[in-house]
């Protein structure tokens, strides 16, 4: 005869792959049936295989059409060293341009000082021509690099997050496996399952500003990508 029992809560903490997931679950038991929903984290890490600099171009003129001017052709220069070092042009695009006065504020009066044009670029690399495409880009003109970033191309992120959404349903039936035997029953199949969305934090790079003459090195961390799981089992 099947046992009705109250709700029971249960959470455990249970290793998945190289990373320790947290799973929560409860058993629930009413007319229809008795259920237990079970929810699971996995995880996949792996090296980037894609760096994207962030840099720019930034120049102030008297005039605006000067100012415009002007980091056009800066920017034409950068294009053109980046071609002549193996990028293609279509892994460099513009995130953000921009025009604006600039302005001298003295004894409460404001003075204009003349134009800022400003242009940012995207540039798509493998992780080991990051550092060369930064200092061939502020050798032809690039007056800020605003940052690295060393995450997955969509083919290998696609493969890390189908291994850790194996990784979360083989934790949550793990867990819902435990809670059964906990209540004196068996897991028999599954009723619902839902995925949350995917946190894949960006790994931290150790920068190393070598000295004069010397080329620009970054050593980045693995990419980690985070998969979560709702499941819902029946139990009998």
């Amino acid at each position: 005869m099947k046992r009705l029992f109250p709700a029971a809560l249960a959470l455990v903490v249970l290793l998945a792959g190289c990373a320790g997931p947290l799973q929560s679950g409860t058993a629930d038991a009413s007319g229809d049936g008795s259920t237990i929903s079970v929810s699971a984290t996995g995880t996949a890490s792996a090296e980037a295989d894609l760096a994207v600099v962030s840099l720019g171009v930034e120049v102030t003129a008297d005039g605006a059409a000067d100012a415009r001017e002007a980091v056009a052709r800066d920017v034409t220069s950068v294009r053109s060293a980046l071609a002549d070092a193996g990028v293609p042009d279509a892994n460099v695009t513009t995130t953000s341009f921009g025009i604006a006065p600039v302005y001298d504020y003295l004894d409460g009066e404001r003075e204009l000082r003349g134009y800022r044009a400003v242009h940012s670029l995207a540039v798509e690399t493998a992780p080991a021509n990051a550092g060369s495409v930064v200092d061939v880009a502020v050798g032809a003109g690039a007056t800020t690099v605003d940052g690295v970033q060393f995450t997955l191309s969509d083919e290998r992120r696609a493969e890390l997050r189908s291994t850790a959404l194996d990784r979360a349903m083989g934790a949550a039936r793990t867990d819902a496996d435990g809670i059964a035997t906990a209540a004196d029953l068996s897991v028999t199949g599954v009723t619902h399952a839902t995925t949350g969305a995917e946190f894949g934090p960006f790994p931290v790079a150790r920068f190393e500003d070598a000295a004069a003459g010397s080329e620009t090195t970054f050593q980045p961390a693995p990419v980690t990508v985070t998969a979560t799981v709702d499941v819902t089992y029946a139990a009998a």
